[in-house]
């Protein structure tokens, strides 16, 4: 039934309150909320787009929404979305995402940040924003999101963030930026294990476990307890050979008692070849569960999926980089419900093709965009 699907997302939102004054307000603010998640989910990807979608879509629309005023104009849904405080639609999001998926134990949750290139206005107050996500990787799911102050960066929203995802029995990947005792703290403390990007910030750490990993190759590990994994891949033209190792000798190392349950130290080298130059890296981390090589190497590519998987997914499926929304919080609020869009988007897996084709196909066909709405009452496990 439309009413079951509309009224199953229409809950998680009924406690946003609407920054309106009372006295002009002309359409309801679930109104508005819910068009603007279906016109996302059906291909708008600007404020005009969205009021467009409605306008096309109002005899349907009347069927599960009030609408006692008809549809918006496309103004009042960017001056809506605004001026709506950005920490109560991320609530709302929050709370649909832990009632309808659930992150199975053992899982990875991989944080990273991206900018929203479309929200910068030149010479007006409005600076870039940069969001910082949760992605559950095995599961495909955002599960939650948070703005980094324009006089700050990633270390002050990462911890932000982390306080109200659940971690508990999962593994959280950061990159660098996050790279933080206080961050692994953090992560230990909910119930969590992590694997943090190693590099120069934390100076003698660092060259500690590059010497260490530098001494124990020399040697071919001759006597050194360790874990080893290599994946090949070649395609065109290009060949990628990518050795992972584990080793447990963190007692060792500099610092090491500063960081909770810190158990493990990996190392990642990627040799590609194109044509006949060959490059070589090395990439280090910090575990606080001791993976074998094998389970490493996933915990890595898996965090790597984040920006082959959601940022790749925003940007070319829902135009994120081009969209323009400078006014207020609505860029920031438009990112929540595009992260909406892709968690609906991703669950739904019967029609071909792949985001891009389900968001047309929706747009196209009502009962499709049903079956879309649909899996806010599923769990993903």
């Amino acid at each position: 039934m439309p009413e079951s699907a509309f009224d199953r997302l229409k809950t998680h939102f009924a406690d946003l309150p609407d920054p309106r004054a009372q006295y002009s307000i002309e359409h309801l603010l679930m109104d508005i909320v819910m068009i603007t998640i279906c016109a996302v989910i059906c291909g708008a990807e600007s404020w005009v787009e969205i009021g467009n979608y409605g306008i096309a879509k109002q005899e349907w629309l009347e069927t599960v929404l009030d609408l006692p005023n008809g549809i918006p104009s496309h103004d009042t849904f960017e001056r809506v979305f605004a001026r709506l405080r950005p920490e109560a639609l991320q609530q709302c999001f929050l709370n649909w995402v832990q009632a309808v998926f659930e992150v199975s134990s053992g899982k990875l949750i991989a944080i990273d940040g991206k900018t929203l290139r479309g929200s910068y206005e030149r010479g007006g107050k409005q600076g870039i924003i940069h969001m910082v996500s949760a992605w559950a990787v095995q599961n495909r799911i955002v599960l939650g999101q948070y703005k980094v102050s324009e006089k700050s960066n990633e270390i002050t929203a990462i911890p932000a963030l982390l306080r109200v995802l659940d971690f508990e029995g999962t593994i959280v990947s950061i990159d660098a930026m996050g790279c933080q005792t206080a961050m692994a703290q953090q992560i230990v403390e909910q119930h969590g294990n992590y694997v943090l990007a190693l590099k120069g910030n934390q100076g003698n750490l660092f060259g500690d476990v590059v010497q260490l990993f530098d001494h124990a190759r020399q040697h071919l590990f001759a006597g050194i307890d360790h874990t080893y994994h290599e994946t090949q891949e070649q395609a065109h033209g290009r060949k990628e050979i990518r050795r992972y190792w584990v080793m447990g000798q963190t007692e060792y190392l500099i610092g090491a008692e500063n960081w909770e349950k810190l158990s493990a130290i990996g190392c990642v080298e990627s040799q590609r070849q194109v044509g006949d130059k060959v490059t070589c890296e090395q990439r280090y981390y910090l575990l606080s569960l001791p993976l074998n090589a094998q389970q490493f190497a996933q915990s890595v590519r898996g965090h790597w999926g984040i920006e082959n998987q959601l940022h790749w997914i925003l940007d070319v499926a829902f135009g994120e980089d081009k969209a323009r929304s400078t006014l207020g919080y609505s860029g920031e609020n438009l990112a929540v419900i595009r992260h909406l869009a892709v968690n609906l988007l991703t669950q739904e897996t019967s029609a071909k093709g792949g985001v891009r084709a389900r968001r047309l196909r929706a747009g196209w066909d009502d009962n499709y965009l049903l079956k879309v709405l649909a899996q806010s009452s599923k769990s993903s496990r």
